[in-house]
């Protein structure tokens, strides 16, 4: 259907938008003409247009199923994370599933006694909020047969562990992930880049997401998209239409909660975290996806493993991401935009990770986060919110971008502060604006976000009001 957006608010003007066949086809301060021929007129009131936010890191089957398991992200102790889920799990022998425990700052370690001590029979699984370790009870250990003691599993078994106490049916978690889409499109978000751990391929067996998904290839199914002859940025066969191929995602080394970054400065407990992937290993694996078309996304957060990743980069000439980039040497900044690799950022960790970060990359922290540098050396930067590692909010990851701070102190490293613009555009997936042409993947707001910032701060920048949401020119989400 052809529509036609009367009333809307676009630098600075009130103009008219017509959209047809899923694109932005003329914008003109009075397009009436165009009403009445097989075109609905929505009258928007003056709403303020901008592009359709793009989440470019999610966690998309992960973020569905947390947000039905026990919240635990306040906890601040190993116990005080068992009395929670205690308290919320009532009675009953079904699995609990907890998550967002964050040990890095606390004075005793997660271990499967803790657990036990107020679930002796029933099976606990604990996420972490990182999603690189999980922590089970001796029951659930029983249950999914792990042997560790501690009842810790980090990195790859944590993420296979987590595939299998997760498993609530096709059927169910199919539902649970379609309606995620639907709560990501009530805050304006019309794409996202899904890095889920699981096969491309479940996304035959859905419904029409309410954004488009850019479905990320993991190595374990690397051969099923092979077989399918696909590309990135094309469909996924017998998925509905707004899904397509994304990047192939390879893990380079671990987290900063975890203690497993791959660091060039030791940890004050020892080490310097975990490469997961050799460098020789990175650059075959990054030339044998791109011979078939395919784009990488590289997850890498310590600043050697950012070094590693962007050599393999260099050695191979693929496109694609770096994912994180949360801690980088300065004589790799500039190597971004040198070797075209995109920069995906995750704004709202450098706000959960100060302590952290002072802690365990004392060392390195001037390195920490350093999004402004990185804009200043001409990285090219996207926006995204890793959730559910952190909420699936293009308004926090927009405020925290633009001020780190999310509590009564000041601001972490505000050198780092993004300019509102740069921000904005990189949280749009590039889109600096809407222009005939684009595709008609459209959010209306109450208020301009530029001038509620800085107006009214960041907090209010979190509760902008959104009223419509479009893909393809479609309402997505309509408070209108």
């Amino acid at each position: 259907m052809s529509r036609l957006l009367r009333n809307v608010r676009r630098g600075g003007r009130v103009v008219d938008v017509l959209l047809a066949d899923g694109r932005v086809r003329a914008i003109g301060g009075d397009l009436e003409a165009f009403a009445g021929r097989g075109v609905e007129a929505v009258d928007c009131g003056g709403t303020h247009l901008l592009p359709g936010f793009v989440d470019s890191h999610v966690h998309l089957t992960q973020w569905a199923s947390a947000r039905r398991r026990i919240d635990v992200l306040t906890c601040d102790s190993a116990r005080a994370v068992a009395r929670e889920l205690a308290a919320a799990a009532g009675r009953g022998d079904e699995l609990v599933m907890g998550h967002g425990y964050r040990d890095a700052l606390w004075t005793e370690p997660a271990h499967r006694d803790v657990l036990d001590a107020e679930f002796p029979d029933r099976p606990v699984v604990v996420v972490s909020m990182d999603l690189h370790a999980v922590w089970l009870n001796s029951a659930a250990a029983r249950r999914f047969d792990v042997s560790e003691p501690s009842g810790v599993l980090r990195e790859g078994p944590a993420m296979e562990l987590l595939a299998r106490a997760g498993d609530v049916g096709e059927k169910t978690l199919d539902r649970w992930v379609v309606e995620a889409t639907g709560a990501a499109a009530e805050l304006g978000v019309t794409g996202l880049v899904d890095l889920e751990f699981a096969p491309v391929s479940s996304w035959a067996r859905r419904l029409e997401p309410a954004v488009r998904i850019a479905a990320g290839v993991w190595p374990e199914w690397l051969e099923e998209t092979f077989r399918a002859g696909t590309r990135t940025g094309e469909p996924v066969p017998g998925a509905p239409d707004r899904v397509t191929v994304g990047p192939v995602k390879f893990v380079v080394d671990g987290s900063l909660g975890t203690r497993t970054a791959f660091c060039h400065e030791e940890y004050p407990s020892g080490g310097h975290g975990m490469l997961r992937i050799p460098p020789e290993e990175l650059e075959a694996s990054l030339r044998q996806v791109t011979g078939f078309g395919l784009d990488v996304a590289v997850h890498a957060i310590g600043d050697d493993a950012v070094r590693v990743a962007l050599d393999g980069f260099a050695a191979v000439g693929c496109r694609g991401s770096l994912e994180h980039a949360q801690q980088v040497h300065p004589d790799d900044l500039p190597r971004f935009a040198e070797l075209g690799v995109v920069a995906s950022i995750q704004p709202r960790h450098a706000v959960d990770d100060r302590d952290a970060v002072e802690l365990h990359w004392a060392k390195g922290s001037e390195r920490a986060y350093p999004y402004a540098d990185l804009h200043a050396a001409g990285a090219k930067l996207r926006l995204g919110s890793d959730a559910p590692v952190a909420p699936l909010d293009p308004w926090d990851s927009l405020a925290s971008a633009v001020h780190r701070t999310i509590d009564d102190r000041d601001p972490w490293h505000p050198e780092q502060h993004l300019p509102f613009d740069v921000a904005l555009t990189a949280m749009c997936g590039g889109r600096p604006g809407v222009f005939v042409g684009d595709d008609a993947d459209l959010t209306l707001v109450s208020s301009d976000p530029a001038a509620t910032f800085a107006e009214h701060g960041a907090g209010a920048l979190r509760r902008t009001e959104v009223l419509a949401t479009l893909v393809g020119g479609e309402f997505t989400h309509r408070a209108l």
